[in-house]
C-alpha cells in the first residue's frame, strides 16, 4: 500500500489505498484462513503473527483503509458490531457514568442497561436534538464515555458531533461516536473531534448483507485504545478472515452505493413529505427537518439511505402497510443494495421508546420510480 493521503476517498476506497500484493503483484489482498504460525529452530516466531485470536494478516489491509478514510490512527475489525460496542464500553469502571441517547439503535442500549444493572455503572440517557439535555446528562469527572448517534437510528434526529464532542471533553470523558449510518464518504466524526467512531460494519462498509462486522478506529493512540484491542484479543471477538475479504471488496463500492442510496432515500423522502396519508417523513435531507442545517454540514455527500414514515394510524396500520409492499423486503439491518422496510417498535422489545406508527427504511439501489410506487399502492390498500 502507498502513500495517498493528497487523493479522494472515492479513489483510495476503489483501490484499497492502492493496495499492491508485494509477494504476487495481485490487486486483491490474499485470504489467510490459519489460525496459527509457526516458530523458527530458536522458538522465535518467524513473522509478526502469533495465532489469529490476535492478529491475522487478512484483517491488515481492510484496518489499514479504515483508519485512512475515516482520519483515524488506527482500526480494529471486530465479529460484529456489538463486540466492537461492548469492548468499548469494557473499558468503563464500575463507579462511573455513561451518556446516550434515549432512542438509539436498541440492541447498544440493552447492553448499556446491562451493564448499569450489573456492574454499578451508571447511565443517564437524553434527548438526541437538545443538547442542553446533553450537557445536564454528563457528571463532570465521572462520565467516562458520551455514546451518540448521528443521524439517530430510527428518528434521524442530527447531533452536532463537534458541540458534543466539547461537551463530553469539558467534563472529561471520551466521545464515541456511532456513524453507522453517516458513513465516512460523508461524515468523518474524528474530524469533528470525536475520540473514536463505530461503525456496524455488516450495514454499509459491507453494503451486500452478507457479512457481519464490526469496525472501531480511534483518534489516538493512548491507553483506551490499548484496553480495548486487549479485550478483543481476551473475548476472541474477532473477524473471520474471509468476512475481513468479503468486507474489504464491499468497501470498494462504498461511495456508489452511498451515493446512490441517499439519492433514492431523498426522492422518495421528497415524494412522500406532504402526503397526507402520513404523519410525517423523517428524513435529515430535508429542508423541513429540524436538524437539516446540522446535517448539511457534517454530511458533505449525501444524507443517507436511511429515513422512516409515521403513518397515520396506530401500530396494526403501521404492519399492515409493510406488509403490502411488493418490492420492498420486509427485514431488519440497513445499508445493503436492496431496499428494506420494518415496524421498528416491533423489533425493539419493551425498553423501545420509537413510535408505534414508524416504519423504518433503508434504500437500496434499485429504481427509485418503482420503489414509490411500491409505498403508494402499499398505502392505497389500508387508506
Amino acid at each position: 500500500m502507498t502513500d495517498n493521503s493528497e487523493t479522494s476517498i472515492e479513489t483510495r476506497l476503489a483501490q484499497a489505498c492502492h493496495y499492491i500484493d508485494e509477494v504476487t503483484g495481485g490487486i486483491s489482498p490474499p485470504l489467510q484462513m490459519s489460525t496459527t504460525y509457526s516458530r523458527d529452530a530458536d522458538y522465535e516466531y518467524i513473522s509478526d503473527y502469533s495465532y489469529s485470536r490476535s492478529n491475522n494478516p487478512s484483517w491488515q489491509v481492510l484496518e489499514k483503509v479504515c483508519a485512512d478514510i475515516d482520519g483515524g490512527v488506527e482500526a480494529k475489525c471486530f465479529a460484529s458490531g456489538m463486540a466492537a460496542v461492548c469492548a468499548v464500553f469494557e473499558t468503563v469502571n464500575s463507579g462511573e457514568h455513561v451518556v446516550a441517547p434515549r432512542i438509539m439503535y436498541h440492541g447498544s442500549q440493552d447492553w448499556l442497561r446491562r451493564i448499569s444493572e450489573r456492574r454499578s455503572i451508571g447511565l443517564s440517557l437524553f434527548e438526541a436534538s437538545d443538547l442542553d439535555a446533553l450537557r445536564e446528562a454528563v457528571q463532570p469527572g465521572k462520565t467516562s464515555i458520551v455514546w451518540i448517534e448521528t443521524p439517530v437510528n430510527p428518528t434521524w434526529d442530527v447531533i452536532d458531533i463537534s458541540a458534543a464532542a466539547d461537551i463530553a471533553h469539558q467534563a472529561g470523558a471520551i466521545l464515541v461516536v456511532d456513524a453507522t449510518v453517516s458513513s465516512p464518504v460523508t461524515t468523518r466524526a474524528l474530524d469533528y473531534g470525536a475520540d473514536i467512531v463505530f461503525h456496524s460494519a455488516t450495514k454499509y462498509l459491507n453494503g451486500h448483507s452478507d457479512v457481519v462486522g464490526g469496525i472501531l478506529v480511534s483518534a489516538r493512540q493512548d491507553e483506551r485504545w490499548e484496553d480495548i484491542k486487549w479485550v478483543r484479543t481476551l473475548t476472541g471477538g474477532v473477524l473471520g478472515p474471509f468476512e475481513a475479504w468479503l468486507l474489504l471488496r464491499g468497501m470498494r463500492t462504498l461511495s456508489l452505493r452511498f451515493e446512490k442510496a441517499s439519492q433514492n432515500a431523498l426522492r422518495l423522502a421528497r415524494h412522500f413529505e406532504d402526503d397526507p396519508r402520513l404523519e410525517r417523513v423523517l428524513y435529515p435531507g430535508l429542508e423541513s427537518h429540524p436538524g437539516h442545517e446540522i446535517a448539511r454540514r457534517q454530511m458533505t455527500n449525501g444524507y443517507g439511505g436511511m429515513l422512516s414514515l409515521l403513518v397515520r394510524g396506530d401500530a396494526a396500520t403501521a404492519r399492515q402497510i409493510a406488509g403490502n409492499t411488493r418490492l420492498f423486503v420486509r427485514a431488519t439491518s440497513l445499508g445493503g443494495v436492496e431496499s428494506l422496510i420494518e415496524h421498528r417498535a416491533s423489533i425493539e422489545g419493551p425498553h423501545s421508546a420509537v413510535p408505534p406508527n414508524l416504519l423504518r427504511i433503508s434504500m437500496g439501489i434499485e429504481n427509485c420510480e418503482e420503489l414509490i410506487e411500491d409505498i403508494e399502492q402499499s398505502l392505497d390498500r389500508v387508506n
